[in-house]
């Protein structure tokens, strides 16, 4: 679990943490057979949905669980329940239609920021898929912040908003990332600049706030605070909570 510090703490203060392969965790049965709140034909995992405050829903909106993630683009422990509960997820309750997921930015700092507006850029069909590819590469590129000089991350604080995402998305080579899903580098600047995102995103700032949530990975399910911040104990809160409500088995 990390600490969500202000947006001006300098990255160098940031040690990248390397992270550790799991085993995805086998949620355990309560006995009953599933419910399925969906047609057999219907597979939620292609129903995704931007909320109010710029988050992304993805499954069954009228699901029973509903689990929402704030989570931090340079958050090495979110990579790493990324890793470990998409797949399990994305197998088994999200196309059931029994758990819908949401995500949330909570920002740590400017390279936060600035990914977070690249994954909201362009076809928001897509936004997973930006989004999953930014955690699964982040030891790599994350990595690149210590070899970056001081006058580099200089640029990242000074200059308005949109010159200091431009200077980040360059040291941390994004528009390569960006150019490989057909968003050119004029798109990604305009994205970058974008004012009504961010305002979308200093909502999603407050909501975490109101919550009392301030380090990451955090999670509310049904809009409770877990005290759960890895996925093994996040998966046995989904598991609790469909037993509970009678939706059977993950």
């Amino acid at each position: 679990m990390m600490k969500a510090p202000s947006m001006k703490t300098a990255l160098r203060a940031l040690a990248p943490l390397a992270l550790t392969a799991g085993a995805i965790l086998s949620m355990a049965a309560n006995g009953k057979p599933a419910k399925s709140l969906a047609a057999p034909s219907t597979n939620w995992n292609s129903a995704i949905a931007v909320t109010a405050n710029g988050s992304h829903q993805l499954g069954n909106p009228n699901a029973p669980v509903k689990l929402t993630e704030y989570v931090s683009y340079t958050c090495p422990h979110c990579a790493h329940y990324q890793q470990e509960s998409d797949p399990a997820l994305r197998l088994t309750v999200i196309p059931k239609g029994q758990v819908t997921v949401t995500v949330t930015n909570l920002l740590r700092n400017p390279i936060d920021l600035t990914v977070a507006l690249l994954t909201n850029c362009g076809d928001p069909k897509r936004f997973f898929v930006r989004h999953n590819a930014f955690f699964a590469t982040q030891e790599k590129w994350l990595a690149k912040a210590q070899t970056m000089t001081q006058a580099q991350q200089q640029r990242w604080y000074q200059g308005s908003m949109p010159e200091r995402m431009r200077a980040i998305a360059s040291d941390f080579s994004f528009y390569d990332k960006m150019s490989g899903w057909g968003i050119t580098r004029a798109q990604a600047d305009a994205c970058l600049a974008d004012t009504a995102m961010l305002d979308k995103l200093k909502a999603q700032q407050e909501e975490s706030s109101t919550l009392g949530i301030n380090s990451t990975p955090s999670f509310t399910l049904n809009g409770a605070v877990l005290d759960a911040h890895d996925w093994d104990s996040v998966s046995k809160a989904i598991t609790d909570k469909l037993a509970e409500q009678h939706a059977g088995a993950i």
